[in-house]
């Protein structure tokens, strides 16, 4: 029996761990949600050791260093996994000024040095190694449909941004076909990399509601998090993947991926205006 070993059962982990389960494979993993407690080391060791797949979806500490690779690194080398993975970030490729990016592009010249230097680190820890880079991930409780339907939407005034993203379901298509794939970093994103204005109002429309008002930065009133997420801009390329692992993504464009969402979940709106809402305010 096939049988994973996830370091951080987050959302996309879980998302990716339920899938393989309707497959037939064995599913452990630390974390929250997970059944392994990651301090654990006899417990974790043990899963290792009978586990044909490890993923690790765990972010680097804030102050650099991988908590994965630094207790457990050793032990994941020394494993008779046949395949080894890291959901790694494109932030590692940094401003690209708009400009399409794709696995050839340095990395770490941006905000994100310390997920740069993991990334870089698990893919010299084996030849097993598949890093895989992901955008803005979106899906069921996290979409533009949810933060529009709360009130928490965003429209900012900055000409020619761009952002790429990624729906969590074609990020476990994409983990499960490099299993057969070889080792290296891998873009999974989708077709239509855009505004993130765009994705709002598509969200306002679907939900017949008015998008929220446009702003500047400033009067957004973000989050250093927020701020620093509007600091960079480029268009991600995944061909690479698609060429290579014969990965396509079902939901090529947000457009795609929101009408999904909405067909299966309903956002409680708390901003809707009745009088705007009959407009179209795209």
């Amino acid at each position: 029996m096939n049988s994973m070993l996830i370091f951080g059962m987050g959302y996309t982990a879980q998302v990716l761990a339920r899938r393989l389960r309707t497959l037939g494979w064995q599913v452990r993993g630390t974390g929250s949600a997970g059944d392994i407690a990651f301090a654990d080391g006899a417990a974790v060791r043990a899963a290792l050791a009978t586990a044909t797949h490890v993923l690790s979806s765990v972010p680097p500490a804030r102050e650099g260093g991988d908590p994965v690779l630094d207790t457990y690194g050793a032990d994941i080398a020394a494993s008779g996994a046949k395949w080894i993975g890291y959901l790694s970030s494109t932030g590692v490729y940094g401003d690209a000024g708009g400009a399409w990016v794709d696995e050839s592009a340095p990395v770490g010249r941006g905000r994100r040095t310390a997920r740069a230097d993991a990334d870089l680190a698990w893919q010299a820890l084996d030849v097993r190694v598949r890093v895989l880079r992901l955008p803005g991930i979106y899906g069921p409780g996290r979409s533009a449909l949810d933060r529009v339907g709360e009130g928490r939407a965003h429209r900012i005034a900055i000409p020619d941004q761009v952002f790429s993203r990624v729906h969590v379901d074609d990020i476990a298509s994409g983990v499960i076909a490099s299993f057969a794939g070889p080792a290296g970093a891998y873009n999974l994103a989708d077709d239509l990399p855009c505004s993130q204005n765009a994705v709002i109002e598509e969200a306002a429309h679907m939900l017949g509601v008015a998008p929220p008002p446009m702003q500047s930065l400033e009067e957004a009133n973000l989050s250093p998090m927020a701020l620093a997420f509007y600091a960079e801009n480029r268009r991600i390329a995944n061909g690479k993947a698609k060429r290579i692992l014969n990965w396509k993504p079902v939901f090529a464009t947000y457009r795609e991926g929101l009408r999904a969402l909405s067909a299966t979940t309903r956002p409680i709106i708390t901003n809707a205006d009745p009088a705007a809402a009959s407009k179209d305010q795209r």
